[in-house]
């Protein structure tokens, strides 16, 4: 297992685009130990996704992994492990909606994002195989969250209203109350 260390919001790396990972790349000894520092990485901090530069690395590449008992978002459906890499995003529905997202590089924060509610992901698999995959619901908004990363975004910045940013334990406390 090789877990490595997340950058956290202020990380310069998190701000930057990352490069395109070349075919050639992709069949390295050295590019499958990068999914696998990912893989691991993402799985020991309890997240359902993550990006090359959350751990130091300036190349588009972002796993997804929503598994069937996710703490962190228990009402969602479990989904297979998504390699993506080199994507680009196409927007199906205009139609916005709204969910608490949180980040292993901004800890202990949530906050509401409204993002489009169908898009489509053309991207090269771990074996550098062309593929398109068609996102909806929460999963749009995960593809969504995960490409941002490799385009220097963090949902912090996609949040309209200040106020609908909160401290986890705080967000907790207000969904039993609601």
């Amino acid at each position: 297992m090789s877990v490595k260390d997340l950058k956290r919001m202020g990380n310069p790396i998190l701000r930057e685009v990352a490069k395109e990972v070349s075919i050639e790349e992709i069949c390295t000894p050295e590019f499958k130990h990068l999914l696998t520092d990912l893989f691991d990485t993402m799985n020991d901090s309890g997240g359902i996704g993550i990006a090359a530069p959350q751990i130091g690395v300036s190349k588009q590449v972002t796993l997804i992994k929503i598994p069937s008992d996710s703490n962190r978002y228990p009402e969602t459906e479990e989904s297979k492990l998504f390699t993506i890499i080199n994507p680009k995003i196409e927007v199906l529905d205009q139609e916005l909606q709204g969910f608490w997202e949180a980040c292993l590089s901004v800890p202990g924060l949530r906050g509401y994002v409204e993002r489009p509610r169908k898009v489509k992901i053309n991207y090269l698999d771990e074996f550098s195989k062309k593929q398109e995959f068609i996102a909806e619901a929460f999963l749009a908004t995960v593809f969504q969250h995960e490409i941002d990363h490799l385009f220097g975004k963090l949902y912090v910045d996609r949040i309209k209203d200040l106020n609908l940013l909160s401290y986890e334990e705080e967000y907790q406390a207000y969904l039993m109350k609601h």
